[in-house]
């Protein structure tokens, strides 16, 4: 048992770190996409109707079309238009930010969860995770220093979409409880390809033929990205799992340099570190809360039971 444990966790670990490879390498060819010709509505209509058929083909292959069925149709939906927002807003930001900045900018979702948490599911926040939160944001604070009105913009839409990105995320864990996990993929995919389907005549523009390969790549990637992540959570404890998603800032450093010779400022890198070292205490805090009520629970059973 111990060796198929450790067989899980070492492939969990395998899954995350190319998890976090493919989606940072997806962001690096957004950002070549929407600096270019198009615009972020664009390649994630494309985008989304792609992930749709390979998720539709895939299921129909395996006589499995069933798992894709809504328990709760309306808040699928719902939850889609709104997580939309997320990937539109970070490539948008993309198309005057660094890659690495941005990344870093986005990791705040991480406190955006924390404080979210307690209004909109109740959940218990401790004086030590809102510490880490607030300091957190300070250090978003730093990594941002905008210099000029084009760059302020940019770090909002960087800033709002890892709001709708934490929501996405908290409707998901809500929803949890009566949807599959790729349910609410499938259907956030459906309502992001509406929603990006029907503004996107507003800013469409031919296709460059050259340009298919990348589109067609970007979609594979967040596929990929998406599906590993899936596979990472599902399979070992989640404080072992998440701080291997800081690793996509080695990835985002890296592709900023050699593609467009960006190095991020010295600020970034202070930011950078408050951001990581905060949002790592506040896994390390709830995980300490999760096995304090796990104890708790099972002193409860025992309890019950020798009564």
């Amino acid at each position: 048992m111990k060796n198929s444990a450790d067989t899980k966790t070492y492939w969990a670990i395998i899954y995350m770190l190319v998890a976090m490879f493919s989606l940072s390498t997806m962001d690096a060819l957004a950002k070549i996409l929407v600096k270019g010709a198009y615009d972020p509505l664009q390649i994630l209509a494309i985008r989304s109707w792609i992930i749709l058929a390979v998720l539709l083909l895939y299921y129909f292959s395996r006589g499995q079309l069933t798992q894709l069925q809504a328990n709760r149709l309306i808040p699928q939906l719902l939850r889609g238009g709104v997580g939309f927002l997320a990937p539109y807003c970070f490539f948008k930001s993309l198309q005057s930010l660094p890659l690495a900045d941005a990344t870093i900018i986005f990791f705040s979702s991480t406190f955006m969860i924390t404080a979210l948490s307690w209004p909109l599911l109740r959940e218990k926040v401790g004086v030590y995770r809102w510490s880490a939160v607030i300091i957190g944001f300070i250090g978003v604070l730093i990594a941002m220093d905008p210099k000029g009105d084009g760059d302020l913009l940019s770090y909002l839409y960087c800033l709002f979409g890892s709001f709708c990105y934490s929501l996405l995320f908290l409707s998901g864990r809500y929803l949890s409880k009566t949807e599959s996990v790729i349910s609410l993929v499938f259907f956030f995919n459906l309502s992001m390809a509406i929603v990006s389907t029907s503004l996107a005549p507003l800013v469409w523009v031919p296709v460059a033929t050259a340009d298919y390969l990348s589109i067609f790549m970007f979609s594979v990637l967040g596929l990929l990205g998406h599906f590993c992540v899936t596979k990472a959570f599902s399979s070992a404890d989640v404080g072992l799992i998440t701080p291997l998603e800081y690793t996509a800032l080695i990835w985002a450093v890296l592709w900023g340099y050699l593609l467009w010779g960006e190095i991020p400022d010295s600020n970034v890198w202070v930011g950078a570190g408050i951001i990581v070292l905060c949002a790592l205490f506040v896994v390390y805090r709830e995980s300490v809360v999760k096995k304090r009520q796990l104890r708790a629970a099972n002193k409860i059973a025992l309890n019950s039971e020798s009564t």
